[in-house]
């Protein structure tokens, strides 16, 4: 019979399995979604949005990565977006919002 550290590994590379399935069925649906095209998307939209970064933040946990990590490295990654100049930026001015969010949340 396994040990309980055996036992737990175990579990932890399960729920690892089924949160990287649960992150892609959320994105498969998002496609699906935004495929039917339909009006009145935002409520649904925002749903799977927020589940997939839900999960990856869970998921980031279970590899053993802390939240703060996390979040240290997406505010690294939007700033050096911001130096690079991203298109995304240039068009939207989406990056320098999303940090300011970050740094208020």
């Amino acid at each position: 019979m396994k040990n309980k550290k055996d036992m737990d590994i175990i579990k932890n590379l399960r729920t690892i399995e089924w949160l990287k399935s649960e992150i892609l069925i959320s994105i498969a649906k998002l496609y699906e979604l935004l495929a039917v095209g339909e009006e009145d998307l935002k409520e649904e939209t925002e749903d799977l949005i927020s589940n997939m970064i839900l999960l990856s933040y869970i998921l980031g946990r279970r590899l053993g990565l802390s939240y703060e990590d996390i979040n240290s490295n997406l505010e690294d990654k939007i700033k050096l977006n911001l130096i690079e100049d991203h298109k995304i930026e240039k068009w939207y001015g989406d990056l320098s919002e999303l940090l300011g969010f970050i740094r208020r949340v």
